[in-house]
């Protein structure tokens, strides 16, 4: 199924389901601009804490809390995390923090595992590490290619499980992330019914190309999710900051604000980031359509093949 970002606007019932997405109600208490994350009613900011790669840079488990206890107290209390960040690490980081702050957090966590009784025995691990007896947000990770999507589908694999883990309510609400792969996404966004989708998204319009799979989620999985009411988080809007030398930093995080989406998870290895990213989630306005075509021509054809080339081998662990 492939929906020109055009035509899905044009049409009556999602451009309403777009203009639902893109309500923002500030936070009472700080101030942040927040969005009902689809069909779970929930409502976040639009600027989440990414757990990954760039929150470990942080070097120490204290200062990687502080981080994160400043996030929290600056209205940012979604954080994004998964066992496959640092071996656990980030876990632990994050849930030195969720012991005292636990009901103040939404937590979401992802597990790449296919296998139904091994993701289970991963999610036991992390629940323990993260100090906590449930998941808000429990995501299958990155969704590759329709083989892959069997896998995941398969009686004893990862989706039945996690189907369950949301029935126990261990996990409120399920998720499946991709990084490349859009069509692949949209056909399982298709199939089942997942509360919320973390995919690509940004100005270049790349993902992480490793298969023959060439379309872009904005286009492709992003119009799927809004039909049947899904919460959308955008990743990698700065391409892994690939994209910083050819367009301002505001203006790639305001074209993922833009779209019709949740929020925007960013990693953000420096309190001085945090602080800055959320002076222009308050400072945020939509950009005209026309100024969004302009970003998004302009940045992706000087970058969309080296982008391609770079996230064939990178892995954000």
């Amino acid at each position: 199924m492939h929906i020109s970002r055009r035509h899905f606007l044009k049409a009556p019932v999602l451009a309403g389901v777009a203009a639902q997405a893109l309500a923002t109600v500030p936070d009472p208490r700080t101030g942040i601009p927040t969005r009902i994350l689809g069909r779970t009613g929930v409502r976040i900011p639009i600027l989440l804490m990414g757990g990954g790669s760039r929150f470990l840079k942080y070097g120490t488990p204290d200062a990687g809390a502080a981080a994160l206890n400043r996030a929290f107290d600056l209205g940012v209390n979604y954080i994004d995390t998964g066992h496959i960040y640092g071996n656990g690490t980030s876990e632990e980081w994050v849930g030195a923090v969720l012991q005292t702050r636990r009901k103040e957090a939404f937590l979401a966590s992802k597990v790449f595992e296919r296998d139904g009784d091994k993701a289970m025995l991963i999610v036991e691990a992390a629940l323990k590490r993260l100090r906590t007896d449930h998941f808000d947000l429990l995501n299958i990770q990155g969704v590759e290619d329709s083989r892959d999507l069997e896998r995941i589908e398969a009686p004893g694999g990862v989706l039945n499980a996690f189907l369950k883990l949301r029935d126990q309510k261990v996990a409120r609400f399920l998720g499946i992330t991709s990084h490349y792969g859009a069509s692949t996404l949209a056909q399982a966004l298709e199939r089942h019914d997942f509360d919320v989708t973390q995919m690509a998204l940004n100005a270049a319009k790349t993902g992480w190309v490793k298969t023959a799979d060439t379309s872009c989620f904005e286009d492709t999985a992003l119009p799927v999710a809004l039909r049947k009411k899904m919460g959308v988080i955008a990743m990698k809007v700065f391409a892994q900051d690939r994209l910083l030398s050819h367009a301002p930093l505001e203006k790639l995080l305001y074209y993922a604000w833009s779209l019709p989406i949740s929020a925007a998870v960013v990693g953000m290895p420096k309190l001085e980031m945090l602080e800055a990213n959320v002076a222009l989630a308050k400072a945020f306005r939509p950009l005209p359509k026309e100024e969004m075509r302009r970003l998004s021509e302009e940045v992706s054809s000087k970058n969309k093949l080296a982008l391609d080339t770079f996230f064939r081998d990178h892995v954000d662990a």
